[in-house]
């Protein structure tokens, strides 16, 4: 009993040095690379990463990695050759998760097809030559409800047909008369189109920089235009 103890209380010293250790490497690379590279913006975390020595940089959304003593500074991709996993691109998903859950639905316009048992959220500039591409596709799912958020970034013309979308008394037929027919949008933007504004406001507070961008119910992302059979696998995945 006293040796498991003993190995115990050596596990748990060994464990708090580490920790130590670990604590003032990071801070010696924070503090170095802080006053030698300001311009990088401020350093939101540093940790571990499973390749010995090399430590990972986080500002906002963006992955760097670095020695113990930030002489060094790496902005690209790190690989676990034996797993063949993407660590940077797996940690740069997780980092832009969105809850499905906190998408703010009152607006956005659905669209239901089918049992409409699984669930999708895009978001789409009206103008976006991609997005009418992705959305003649998109017919092709069925079973599926599909919450549009309108998200003129495009110019002032997007902005301009997305009202008429909004104020339309039917929003997505509105929506496929002009990305599927060609049939511009009707001229009332009278109503209360200050969705839109918070729809850019999201997406911008959310790193939605392109059009059209699709959040399934696991919060995972995939920016730009995929065909309709990558959309079903994505679906099939997030039951």
């Amino acid at each position: 009993m006293k040796t498991i103890r003993r190995g115990l209380l050596s596990a748990l010293m060994l464990a708090a040095l580490a920790t130590g250790a670990l604590a003032q490497s990071t801070e010696t690379a924070r503090r170095n690379l802080e006053s030698r590279i300001p311009q990088m913006g401020k350093i939101d975390e540093i940790s571990r990463t499973p390749m010995p020595g090399l430590l990972e940089v986080r500002v906002g959304s963006e992955i760097y990695y670095t020695d113990v003593e930030g002489n060094f500074l790496l902005h690209g991709q790190l690989i676990d050759t034996r797993a063949q996993r993407n660590l940077t691109e797996e940690r740069v998903e997780k980092l832009l998760a969105v809850d499905f859950d906190s998408l703010p639905l009152k607006d956005a316009f659905t669209v239901v097809r089918g049992n409409g048992k699984r669930k999708l959220a895009v978001f789409q500039d009206p103008n976006c030559g991609y997005c009418k591409r992705f959305e003649r596709d998109l017919q092709k799912v069925d079973n599926v409800t599909i919450h549009m958020f309108l998200y003129p970034i495009l110019g002032a013309d997007s902005t301009e047909k997305s009202r008429g979308i909004w104020c339309s008394k039917d929003k997505a037929k509105a929506w496929m008369d002009w990305m599927i027919r060609d049939q511009a949008p009707g001229k009332d933007t009278s109503c209360d189109v200050t969705a839109l504004t918070r729809n850019v406001e999201f997406g911008r507070k959310n790193k939605i920089t392109g059009t059209p961008t699709l959040l399934f119910a696991d919060g995972t992302r995939v920016p730009g235009a995929i065909p309709a059979a990558q959309v079903e696998k994505l679906l099939a995945a997030t039951k």
